[in-house]
């Protein structure tokens, strides 16, 4: 009896001993992934005292510092996190490197207030690393070619294509006008840049600059207008992409159909140093549902600046890329700068009024990333003053159709005498008004707005002096702008004051709510800035701050252009501009795609009533829906960014 009594009492000890000296473990199944978006599981246990701090990190190349993170989740996302051990799925990014995965363990005393994130949120701390896991890799496919998107070029009968590899060895694209026979080909240039050419951190530090592999470009010659192609880019050596297709520029098409918003950014499957953009996954959602109703109609799409919103962390242009890839192999994606592509503090062009609003926005990329993965029209380039390669991709134009596009940068000199300037005359005196009868002008950071930007207003007033005469002496149609996360349409507008037609009176739209989730507030009352009402001034005949984009559709008597609102893919407003000058709002079915659902026009606020009495009615109301509907989706947005138990809620930094 003694000796069972021993012997138990032998096994409990054994057995608490071992429970004690337990070390956590981690594990990851599969151990080689594909490609881009193909999903891991990473499974752990015994994890001792399991806290709502502890959480994982991911890691690439596996060698980085602990602090030296690509994103974070904490393990409280797991079901079974409280009993030490769990499981989480994460879909990755090819980074043409190795992951691996670290357990930590942070305690409240080791919160570090001086150490956070882009939110001003702690960054987790790394003094307790509780377990790593073996390396996870993408295989053959660290070569195989990825992030395939689209551009016009100089040429009518040609395609630009480019996209990422792991290397440097030469790669192709090879296309027909059916997807069994892809007779053409075309090498591909290589190209990539160095962490050297950053101009400041995080881009040009340890922590911030990743390898960003090579990027190829080439061009599909002697295309057929208005032809369906087939292609896929790659090598026999390296591996082929999947099939895409896209229809063939036609400048000549009755009908003009382009996709168009500003600051949609990206979202990540984890958290990381900066705050990344959920809403940008309806964004792309909706206009590939877009384009797929087309059916064989060209189409194009125009980003105008704040692209990534990387900010110096390199990966990042790896995820937008990776998430736009079904819309951007698809149909021309088309971009212009944003201050958080470019913006440096030692950027060349900064005159003394401009000194508090160009910044290290760019996160000291000084658009390196934005000048070599895009190659947009035109040979617009301007010197960083740095080791940096020139900055490209500043203005440029085409035709399309019906309407003429042309492309901005609000971040270099745009004042008159500039060479921005005199290539902005001279195309617009040259547009053949026949050939085009509507003209659209992009650019990043707005001309008109009723937030509350005040940071901006030098800049505003700056366009207005020197770019607006251009645009009203020479009929711009439309201007949209970016920067401001929201959407607002004016009425035709000219030295801040409404005309009757967009002949001299450009309608200006602000479409910068396609990601991004910081709004500003609108413009509080002159004389009771301090208590919370923003009437709608009468120049503003639309806002709101639901996410989404615009679309545009044109022919040669009428273009009009809708926003659709990303929470249910439905249109929320109208414009349209009549090839005579006359400006029309309110019918929601003048540029219903076949397949598509469109909401009645009695449904939403278009427009403003003769009655003054009316319109503050009107007004009141938009602003409360405006408002509450901001303050909704900021507050899912932010929810969606904290995890399940996670005490650490992102806090929007006001900023553009």
């Amino acid at each position: 009896m003694v000796a069972d009594f021993s012997f138990f009492l032998l096994l409990f000890v054994s057995v608490f001993v071992f429970s004690a000296n337990a070390k956590a473990t981690i594990s990851i199944s599969p151990n080689v992934l594909n490609r881009s978006g193909d999903s891991v599981v990473i499974q752990w246990s015994g994890v001792d005292s399991p806290s709502d701090l502890d959480w994982l990190g991911l890691y690439s190349p596996p060698e980085s510092p602990n602090d030296h993170f690509i994103g974070y989740k904490f393990l409280n996302e797991s079901s079974t996190w409280k009993s030490g051990f769990g499981s989480i799925s994460l879909p990755l990014t090819n980074l043409r490197s190795n992951y691996t995965f670290r357990i930590f363990r942070w305690t409240e005393s080791e919160i570090d207030l001086k150490h956070k994130d882009h939110d001003q949120n702690p960054l987790p701390g790394t003094k307790h690393l509780l377990a790593e896991s073996e390396q996870l890799s993408f295989g053959s496919g660290v070569g195989m070619p990825e992030q395939i998107h689209l551009s016009f070029t100089n040429m009518v009968n040609t395609m630009r294509v480019m996209f990422v590899a792991g290397d440097g060895e030469e790669r192709f694209v090879r296309y027909g006008e059916a997807k069994d026979l892809l007779g053409n080909s075309a090498a591909a240039r290589g190209m990539r840049y160095e962490r050297e050419h950053m101009c400041n951190s995080p881009a040009n530090s340890t922590i911030g600059w990743r390898d960003p592999g090579w990027i190829f470009d080439t061009v599909m010659k002697n295309l057929n207008d208005g032809v369906r192609y087939y292609y896929q880019v790659g090598s026999d050596s390296k591996g082929w992409s999947e099939i895409h297709s896209y229809i063939a520029r036609d400048v000549t098409a009755e009908e003009t159909v382009a996709f168009m918003f500003g600051d949609m950014g990206c979202a990540t499957p984890y958290t990381t140093f900066i705050r990344t953009q959920d809403e940008s996954i309806s964004t792309v959602k909706w206009i590939l549902r877009d384009i797929e109703a087309l059916g064989d109609k060209p189409a194009l799409i125009s980003h105008i600046g704040d692209i990534s919103y990387a900010r110096g962390y390199s990966w990042v242009w790896d995820e937008f890329f990776v998430q736009i890839e079904p819309i951007a192999s698809k149909v021309p994606y088309h971009v212009c700068i944003g201050n958080h592509e470019y913006d440096f503090p030692t950027q060349p062009w900064k005159p003394d009024w401009a000194a508090s609003i160009y910044g290290n926005d760019g996160g000291g990329e000084c658009g390196v990333p934005y000048s070599l993965k895009f190659n947009m029209p035109g040979n617009s380039s301007e010197s960083t003053g740095m080791k940096a390669p020139p900055t490209r991709n500043l203005y440029y134009s085409y035709d399309m159709g019906s309407v003429h596009f042309i492309y901005i940068s609000t971040e270099t000199n745009f004042l008159k005498g500039g060479s921005q300037y005199e290539f902005i005359k001279r195309d617009l005196e040259s547009v053949n008004r026949k050939k085009t009868p509507f003209v659209v002008v992009q650019g990043h950071r707005p001309m008109y707005t009723t937030s509350n930007e005040v940071r901006d207003t030098m800049i505003r007033q700056k366009m207005v002096e020197h770019l607006e005469p251009l645009f009203v002496n020479n009929n711009v149609t439309l201007a949209l702008w970016g920067h401001v996360h929201r959407y607002e349409r004016f009425c035709p507008i000219s030295n801040n004051t409404c005309g009757k037609q967009w002949q001299g009176n450009p309608v200006h739209l602000v479409i910068g709510m396609a990601g991004q989730d910081w709004q500003p507030i609108w413009q509080p009352r002159p004389n009771h800035p301090d208590l919370p009402i923003f009437p709608q001034p009468e120049q503003s005949m639309y806002r709101t701050g639901e996410f989404g984009y615009t679309r545009l559709v044109a022919n040669k008597e009428k273009l009009t252009v809708t926003f659709v609102g990303n929470h249910d893919g439905e249109v929320h407003d109208t414009v349209e501009m009549l090839a005579s000058g006359e400006v029309i709002s309110g019918n929601k079915e003048s540029t219903k795609i076949p397949n598509l659902k469109t909401v009645p026009a009695s449904a939403t606020l278009t427009g403003k009533s003769e009655s003054n009495a009316l319109w503050y009615v009107k007004g009141a109301g938009l602003m409360v829906v405006g408002v509450l509907l901001g303050f909704i989706i900021g507050f899912v947005t932010r929810g969606k960014k904290s995890s399940s138990g996670n005490r650490w809620i992102p806090v929007k930094n006001e900023e553009t």
